[in-house]
């Protein structure tokens, strides 16, 4: 029977940083344009954060019982080595995914767009056919896609619409910058399991792209963000290349990457790529905030 401490490990709290950045970045958006709501923010990242940990479970579960799970680098896998039964960590997930609907609610309440249901529906259906189903998309090459759309495009616009109750091409273009670097998270992870995703038939994007064009994807991914700050810069002001103090976070994941790290020597990457996203999430909602004073 797992302990505490292994829950909390198999929750994943590393990759919480690509819950949190684009909800910094959604709200700094919604006060640069003098419309913050404090509820609607303390939901938008509760959702978030929910459906974070949610799908670290659904993907536990789902790879535990596939099998895929049973020789990998990196941290607790719960049903992978049977530290739990498989129902258990199942429910935790969808426990995590019915809270983050609660939340949902309360901010469909809060906007009276009760359109957002749909949005919240596919965010939890993108959250379980990650690696479960018949038909997994992350078994697919598809993970990258769904990880930019729903964790950049997706809490970005979304933060800054149940404020301001619009959408910016501001905002559009945040979610890009935040969605990327959730990809590149996503790429080094993969690009770490390449040998044992082969051996188990997961055809990641990075299986598909091989060693060396993943490492090639995850530099365009790190530079991206960088250039749609200064996109930022134009359509909402010049306070938003604050975010770019964030710049030198990269240096140390792209050393890694590319200097040919493998297995565990990659999981430094996967940290320091966590940092940078948390902190250009921040860096770029400060800057957007103060959009409104220049």
């Amino acid at each position: 029977m797992a302990t505490a401490g292994q829950w909390l490990e198999g929750a994943r709290p590393r990759t919480l940083p690509a819950a949190i950045a684009p909800v910094a970045t959604g709200t700094g958006l919604a006060i640069g344009a003098q419309a913050f709501h404090a509820g609607a923010a303390i939901l938008s990242l509760a959702v978030a954060v929910l459906l974070q940990i949610g799908v670290n479970f659904a993907n536990d579960y789902s790879d535990g019982i596939r099998g895929t799970d049973q020789v990998r680098v990196g941290p607790v896998r719960l049903v992978g080595q049977h530290l739990a039964e498989p129902g258990s960590v199942k429910a935790a997930a969808w426990s995590c995914f019915a809270l983050a609907g609660l939340c949902g609610l309360g901010l469909i309440l809060m906007t009276h767009n009760w359109w957002l249901i749909i949005v919240g529906a596919a965010c939890i259906a993108a959250a379980w056919f990650y690696t479960g189903g018949k038909h997994p998309y992350g078994y697919m090459g598809l993970g990258e896609v769904f990880v930019f759309i729903f964790f950049g495009l997706v809490p970005v616009v979304g933060t800054f619409y149940v404020q301001a109750l619009t959408v910016t091409w501001a905002s559009v273009i945040a979610g890009i910058a935040v969605g990327a670097l959730a990809c590149a998270i996503l790429v080094t992870n993969n690009l770490r399991d390449i040998p044992s995703d082969i051996d188990h038939g997961k055809q990641t994007l990075a299986v598909r792209l091989g060693d060396r064009a993943t490492r090639a994807l995850f530099a365009i991914l790190i530079a991206i963000p960088a250039l749609a700050t200064i996109a930022l810069a134009w359509v909402a002001g010049p306070t938003a290349l604050i975010a770019l103090i964030s710049a030198p976070l990269a240096i140390a994941p792209l050393r890694i990457v590319l200097g040919g790290a493998q297995g565990r020597a990659l999981i430094g990457a996967l940290k320091a790529t966590g940092l940078l996203a948390l902190a250009f999430g921040i860096l770029a909602g400060i800057g957007l905030a103060l959009t409104s004073a220049t």
